[in-house]
Order: structure tokens, then C-alpha cells, then sequence
């Protein structure tokens, strides 16, 4: 009698975990396209779909205002502030304007790279392992599946997933949302979101090295002379203030390689750690497991590849990660 009851419990628990369904967006457009067109349309489709999803991130007001922000800055440093300085055509400012040009370029391929790229879609077909995590206990297993469940997106989420409300979609190893991408920065695009910001905060110190050389040996003559001075002075500050915004966030992510954790999970550590303190504990972020081997895990094994941003072979599904507990 026992057993009995006891599987008929099981039964609307495996009818709920085998019945969840894809990302609702995609999966309507999948029926559309199957209608419509058949097996070409189902094939088809998901291939229309990112390519739709990839130009409406490229062609967007945040995309635009970036490469507006390059082109301007790439226009002032070489060919006003180079050619102040030392003169565009000379030997040292062909060579200035060529590292200048080789950073700039590396940003907007960096940049490309973010926008294009994926952050981290969850595949439909993921079941959550709840016999490893919550053991043999009925009431255990429902509740790990509640917790993993998104209901806006009607599938489960794997570690380390969550659900970006501006994406309207579940994002593996989700970072946080930015808005001058137009993307999710996730499992798949952190590491060129990285490499994107080490080259922008690189190139924006380089440009204010080369305004600051130039404004020391330029003539403050105020006579005749003040809107020129003028356009000095802002460019110096926008460098100045460009060049701190993105070394202040480059030093964070180094912070968080390090310690193998994205945005999210530092400030739901800061609770953790709160409420293992209250009861007498310790906290120690659980995919931490050595600074090294994180940043290993996350810009690869090669050290000489870690500042290119398509280098991403040693990522796997995005569905598992090494713990602390496994290296212990």
C-alpha cells in the first residue's frame, strides 16, 4: 500500500519533468514555420530566428552610440591630437596612429563579437539531475524543481542561470544585462566581453597619454585662442573620465575571474555570507576552486590566446561546473 501511494506520487513529478516546454517565443515560431513549410520550416527557422535576433542587436540605438563614441575618439587622437603633438606623417606619429588604429580595431572586433554572439541559450531538451542533488526524497526533488523552474520561459535552469528580463529569456552563467552591447553577457560572450573592455580601457589611456603630451607643450594663449583651448579641455576630461569608468570595470572583472564569479553571484554571496555568519558559519563561493584554474575555466588553458575574443574551445554546454567540493 506503501509503494503504491508512493508512485503515484512519481507520477505527476516525471509527467512535469518531461513536459516542459522550450522558450515560448521560439517554440511558436518553430509551430509556425513547421505549418507553413513543413520539415524545411522547422529546419530553417531557428537559423532565421538568430540571424533576425543578430541584426535587430546590431541595428540599435546602444550599437550606434558606441561606434559613434569610437569613430570620434579614433578622429581626435589621430588626426587632431597625434598631429598636434608630433606631426600624423612623421615617423613617431605613423607609428602612434598605428598602435592607436591596431586597439581601436581590436574594440570594434571585440565588439562584434558581444553583440553576435549568444549569451548562453538554455537547450530545450535540459533535464535538471535532481537524483544527485536532492537524493531519493520526494517532497526534495519538487522543491529543487521550483527553484530551477523559470515559468516565463516554461523550462528548467541549469546552475548558475537566470532569466534576463530584457531579453525575455534564460541566459547560462548570466553576468548581467549590457545596454551598450544590446545583449545579455553570459556564458558564451563573458570572455569577449572581457577582452572588449581590456582593449577599450587600453585604447582610452593611450588616447589620454597622447591629449595630455599634447596639451603640456601646447601654448595656453588665451588670446584669439578660446574655443580651440576649449575643445582641449573637454576632450581631455571625456578621456580622463572614459579611461577611469572602464579601468574601474576591467578591475572588477579581474576581480571576478579570479574568484570565478559573475555579478549576480557576488551580490548573492553578500546574503550568504550574511546568513552563514549569523548561524556561526563561513561562506565560500561554491565554483571557487582556485584563481588560476578559474581564469583557466573562463579565458582558457592558453595563456597566449586570452586576449583573443573568439578563442572560446575550451567551453562546454554551459550546464555544469567544477565546485570547490570536487577539487577538495
Amino acid at each position: 500500500m506503501r509503494s503504491s501511494q508512493s508512485h503515484s506520487k512519481e507520477e505527476p513529478f516525471k509527467d512535469k519533468l518531461e513536459t516542459s516546454s522550450p522558450n515560448t517565443a521560439h517554440f511558436r515560431i518553430l509551430n509556425i514555420a513547421n505549418t507553413r513549410y513543413g520539415k524545411a520550416g522547422s529546419v530553417f527557422a531557428p537559423i532565421l530566428l538568430e540571424s533576425q535576433m543578430k541584426i535587430k542587436r546590431l541595428l540599435s540605438v546602444p550599437i550606434f552610440s558606441v561606434l559613434s563614441l569610437i569613430g570620434f575618439v579614433y578622429y581626435i587622437t589621430v588626426f587632431i591630437f597625434i598631429e598636434d603633438w608630433i606631426g600624423l606623417f612623421t615617423s613617431p606619429g605613423l607609428i602612434s596612429s598605428l598602435i592607436f588604429t591596431y586597439l581601436a580595431s581590436l574594440c570594434l572586433f571585440s565588439l562584434a563579437v558581444c553583440v553576435l554572439t549568444d549569451a548562453g541559450p538554455v537547450p530545450s531538451s535540459y533535464l535538471p539531475d535532481v537524483e544527485e542533488n536532492a537524493g531519493s526524497d520526494h517532497d526534495a526533488k519538487i522543491s529543487a524543481l521550483q527553484v530551477r523552474h523559470c515559468e516565463k520561459c516554461s523550462t528548467y535552469k541549469p546552475p548558475r542561470t537566470h532569466h534576463c528580463r530584457v531579453c525575455r529569456k534564460c541566459v547560462l552563467r548570466m553576468d548581467h544585462h549590457c545596454l551598450w552591447i544590446n545583449n545579455c553577457v553570459g556564458y558564451w560572450n563573458y570572455k569577449s566581453f572581457f577582452v572588449l573592455v581590456s582593449y577599450g580601457t587600453l585604447a582610452s589611456l593611450y588616447s589620454t597619454f597622447i591629449i595630455m603630451r599634447c596639451a603640456f607643450q601646447r601654448n595656453w594663449n588665451f588670446e584669439g585662442m578660446l574655443p580651440v583651448n576649449i575643445f582641449y579641455v573637454i576632450c581631455a576630461v571625456m578621456m580622463i573620465s572614459l579611461s577611469s569608468t572602464l579601468g574601474t570595470l576591467l578591475g572588477w572583472h579581474i576581480y571576478l575571474i579570479v574568484r570565478n564569479m559573475t555579478t549576480i553571484e557576488y551580490y548573492e554571496g553578500i546574503r550568504a555570507a550574511w546568513l552563514a555568519r549569523k548561524s556561526g558559519q563561513s561562506y565560500q563561493h561554491p565554483f571557487d576552486v582556485g584563481a588560476y584554474k578559474n581564469m583557466t575555466l573562463i579565458l582558457g588553458p592558453n595563456i597566449l590566446k586570452w586576449a583573443w575574443p573568439t578563442s572560446a574551445s575550451h567551453l562546454k554546454d554551459g550546464l555544469s561546473f567544477p565546485t570547490l567540493r570536487d577539487s577538495s
